[in-house]
């Protein structure tokens, strides 16, 4: 169950071994925007070695958009070792990449950036794209650029988007996408607490420090889980509908929401669906 996904730039070996042990549940590397053009393919060869064997967690990669003159050699170096436990593939705006790349990478799971408005209208169309395809995000800052949206409002409808057709689809909850100011750890947790209110699980942060905070927002309090064991105890004891004492009613679906809370609390079984 991962709440935390920190970025560490693919030709900088020291910083993601930093991330690797920094506590983030998972980390990824980048080999897009992080990695200058003339870095581009020692930041591969260095991701590719680094993959050969299995880490302490998690590694996604983020490869280089497809249209690129990377992506190509990006997919072939990466596919098979033993420490990918994902690609996650930007600029995405259409179902068929993610064929393509499921049928070049053989069961690697995928994850699907969107950061376009196009992106964005066909987002149901690329969750459902293929079996492999796990989840999709957003890539906040080229979307803003696209909708020349410049206030927070202007992204929740393409928020809630996203978080609609990852659930239609039966993919995870999205995590949200990167907060870039990694000194103001205050708005940091508001902007959490409203992705957390829009049915985000998780954050990707691009600095540790980023990390607690994004664990604290996305993990519930011990007044929430306390009342979702209630419910649960309540379904137990009388099975179908039923109302506790103070007034709330309990069905399938509000059982379902309590064990979901239960289950992220203890971070030790998959969110039910």
């Amino acid at each position: 169950m991962i709440l935390s996904w920190l970025y560490a730039p693919g030709d900088r070996p020291e910083v993601v071994w930093k991330a690797l042990h920094s506590g983030a549940d998972a980390v990824i590397v980048d080999l897009e925007d992080a990695v200058s053009l003339s870095r581009k393919e020692y930041a591969r060869a260095a991701t590719a070695e680094l993959l050969t064997e299995r880490q302490p967690v998690p590694v996604h990669v983020r490869v280089n958009a497809l249209d690129s003159p990377w992506a190509g050699a990006d997919l072939t170096a990466l596919t098979g070792l033993p420490g990918l436990a994902g690609l996650r593939l930007p600029k995405i705006c259409a179902p068929e990449q993610i064929s393509a790349v499921a049928a070049r990478t053989g069961g690697v799971a995928l994850y699907a950036l969107l950061e376009s408005a196009l992106g964005v209208e066909r987002a149901y169309e690329i969750a459902r794209a293929h079996p492999a395809l796990r989840g999709l995000a957003l890539g906040e800052a080229d979307l803003r650029a696209d909708l020349g949206v410049s206030a927070e409002t202007g992204l929740d409808w393409p928020r809630s988007r996203v978080v609609v057709a990852a659930r239609a689809a039966g993919l995870a909850p999205p995590a949200q996408s990167v907060f870039p100011d990694i000194r103001d750890l205050e708005a940091l947790a508001v902007s959490c607490a409203r992705g957390r209110s829009l049915g985000f699980l998780g954050r990707a942060a691009i600095h540790p420090r980023q990390l607690p905070v994004i664990e604290r927002a996305y993990l519930p309090g011990p007044e929430e889980v306390a009342a979702a064991e209630q419910i649960m105890a309540a379904a137990r004891l009388t099975p179908g509908a039923v109302a506790l004492p103070d007034g709330r009613f309990v069905d399938p679906a509000v059982l379902a929401g309590a064990e979901r809370v239960v289950a992220l609390a203890r971070r030790d079984s998959p969110v039910p669906s």
